[in-house]
């Protein structure tokens, strides 16, 4: 079904089978809210827990509630995604069987955070139908959810990274010995982290050998894999980027986290839930030469991954000045008061006008061409 209305459909998909759901869904409620209507044509999917995708009409009650977290649940319909590169249009089965065309995507803006979202897997989906997305590539979203591979596209582009362990669960069950004479090396207090997890799902942090064995348990649960990191001393700098694969990259102006309560680290709470136990500052308080080095690395960080749209590069700075990458998020924190918008919120560029870039963005770069 061809639509007369000449407005890009953009499909926000949200929430999915990973353990930060619940996280995608507020940030979905900031994504969609900011959507200019008079502009684009908006349909929200939520995928549950077991990867059913289905319309969400109440998503503007999504919001961090600890004891009523939000959640996408089965209600009996489907949307089924078009998986064919000939424009077939978005379809939904209603709970008595009826079909009901929905239009043809012009664009996908999915904001799931963490496995079978983050990725590459649904990047991967939409390269099938040739239907373009808000957002790094499929390669750029899996090397850097995965610790392990981040790590070493780091190193082999000469990017300054912390220091790292790789453990295996089957490294861990079969000479946990050997794993710990590593970790040691490494010297204690030690961070330990799944690979493959994000909002901090997970990691633990060790301040000797007698607490190994719970923190790798704890991993293991989330990951198969995990990785291992000494505590850097320093500042936790984060950096947001914007741009176009092989076009023009903007640094924002840099944020800080400080933990002012009593937690060891910024963990999934103190994220999302104990807001009180943490200070966002940005920009941050940084010598111009230092917020200069990190711009730098942030880019450096997006173009080495090939990423296009957006992406939040994580860096500690330490005593001496010198800047170090914690990690890139292809997909970071997209609510109005997460650290990727504020930052840009505060180089000049308000929430709504970040989401319309990103989608015009997308739609500038087109759907991906076989070769």
């Amino acid at each position: 079904m061809t639509s007369p209305d000449p407005r890009p459909l953009v499909a926000v998909l949200f929430g999915g089978r990973s353990s930060e759901h619940s996280v995608s869904c507020v940030t979905a409620a900031g994504v969609l809210g900011a959507i200019d209507r008079e502009s684009f044509r908006v349909v929200p999917i939520g995928i549950t827990r077991n990867g059913t995708w289905r319309i969400v009409e109440n998503w503007q009650d999504f919001r961090f509630d600890p004891e009523n977290m939000p959640e996408v649940s089965d209600n009996g319909t489907r949307v089924l995604p078009p998986i064919s590169a000939e424009g077939d249009s978005l379809r939904e089965i209603t709970a008595d069987g009826a079909v009901r065309e929905l239009g043809v995507v012009d664009v996908f803006f999915p904001v799931l955070h963490g496995p079978f979202g983050e990725d590459g897997t649904l990047q991967g989906l939409f390269e099938l139908s040739s239907t373009p997305y808000v957002g790094p590539g499929v390669f750029a979203s899996a090397a850097s959810m995965d610790k392990h591979f981040m790590k070493g596209v780091l190193a082999q582009t000469g990017i300054p990274s912390c220091p790292w362990e790789l453990v295996t669960e089957r490294q861990w069950h079969e000479d946990p010995s050997e794993v710990l004479g590593r970790v040691e090396a490494l010297g204690f207090p030690v961070f330990v982290k799944p690979a493959r997890a994000g909002s901090s799902m997970g990691v633990s942090k060790v301040t000797t050998a007698a607490g190994l064995d719970v923190a790798v348990k704890e991993a293991l649960a989330h990951d198969t894999k995990l990785v291992v990191e000494p505590m850097v001393v320093g500042r936790e700098i984060e950096c947001g980027v914007l741009g176009e694969l092989g076009g023009e990259v903007r640094a924002s102006v840099p944020g800080e986290i400080t933990l002012v309560g009593d937690r060891d680290f910024y963990d999934f709470e103190a994220k999302y839930l104990d807001l009180e136990s943490v200070q966002l500052s940005c920009p941050a308080d940084l010598p111009p030469e230092v917020v200069e080095k990190v711009q730098d690395l942030a880019v450096r960080t997006f173009e080495a991954f090939d990423c296009t749209g957006l992406a939040r590069v994580d860096t500690f700075v330490t005593p001496a000045g010198e800047v170090v990458v914690n990690e890139l998020n292809t997909l970071p924190g997209f609510t109005p008061s997460s650290m990727y918008p504020v930052m840009w919120q505060k180089t000049g560029v308000e929430y709504p006008e970040l989401v319309r870039t990103l989608i015009e963005i997308a739609l500038r770069e087109g759907a991906p061409v076989a070769a």
